[in-house]
Order: structure tokens, then sequence, then C-alpha cells
């Protein structure tokens, strides 16, 4: 299930009181089943030309839901209520799998480091609860 947001062009998340807007996507953000309910509201808004519709999507979630998962996701897919990502925590380190919780917002980092992504993909193709 999609949902929609609006942002700014510098980055935040339109606040429910549309007129702050947060630096991470969270439960005080206004948000929309569709696309179309959200450009209705952007445009009634001043400065519509500077907010962007963002589509946020199950295999978008980590970005904006789990800001503690830090570094670069490489690959995302979705095993019932968890989002599995293969994730380099920081530049130049070992890949590790990241299981986000999509009830109680946790990551957990395997305990296992790959090397590369090829070592990594099998791991990521056949991971199970």
């Amino acid at each position: 299930m999609s949902i929609f947001a609006l942002q700014s062009l510098a980055g935040g998340f339109l606040d429910e009181d549309l007129q702050n807007f947060n630096k991470y996507f969270d439960d005080w953000c206004i948000q929309f089943e569709s696309y179309d309910e959200a450009k209705d509201i952007v445009q009634t808004l001043e400065n519509e030309e500077a907010i962007d519709i963002v589509e946020i999507t199950p295999l978008t979630y980590p970005k904006y839901f789990f800001n503690s998962l830090q570094g670069t996701i490489y690959a995302t897919r979705q095993i019932e209520n968890n989002i599995i990502c293969v994730v380099e925590p920081s530049m130049g380190s070992s890949f590790k799998l990241a299981v986000c919780d999509l009830k109680t917002k946790r990551v957990k980092l395997s305990k296992t480091s790959y090397k590369n992504i090829p070592s990594i993909e099998s791991a990521f193709a056949s991971f199970t609860q």
C-alpha cells in the first residue's frame, strides 16, 4: 500500500498543521491515500511550486520510516511485517542485512558481514524469519 506525503524542495515533510516542515517523515506529517488528494491540498498552499508530492511504498519505507538505519540501501524486499535491506552501514564497510520491523519500527543488523554484493545476494534472496 502506498501513501503520499508533501515534501519541500529543501527536504522537509509538511506537518499536519500545513505550516511547518519536519526534517524526518514521522507520525506528525500529513499523509494521503492518493496522489489526487495530495495534489488538491498542494494547490491550496502558498508556495505550491516549492512542494513535491512523494510516493512512499513498502520498499521505500526504510528511507522514510527507519531513521536509525544509517548507510546506503542497495536492495529491499518485504517479508510479512518486515522490510529486509542490503545495506552498507558506512562507505567502504562490509555489507549487512538489515531487518526493519514495520510494527515496532526497530532495525536489527545481521551479525554476518559480506565483502561484496555477490556474496550477500544469496543471503538476501533466501532470507527467512
